[in-house]
């Protein structure tokens, strides 16, 4: 359920907003168990999201490093190796 809450920070290029909430969807869906509310709870649902999304923005954007960025392709080819010995 959790495939796309990832690493976001330290990137080049930075995370994009779609990515954020992505993530912070993923977030939220995990917290309330489930991927689509309710219509009573639909608004909440949507809340939360937003509210999220703020922060994890907030957040990816104040970090400070003096760690070079990582490459997003090195990093799914990494994911893959992982991947590969944990199915083989």
């Amino acid at each position: 359920m959790c495939r796309n809450i990832r690493t976001l920070s330290n990137f080049d290029p930075p995370a994009t907003d779609d990515e954020i909430r992505a993530s912070a969807l993923q977030f939220v869906r995990k917290l309330s168990g489930s991927t689509h509310p309710s219509r009573a709870n639909e608004a909440a649902f949507n809340q939360a999201v937003e509210e999220v999304t703020a922060a994890a923005e907030r957040l990816i954007h104040s970090f400070n490093t003096n760690a070079p960025p990582r490459n997003r392709d090195e990093e799914m080819r990494k994911a893959k190796e992982r991947a590969v010995k944990r199915y083989a």
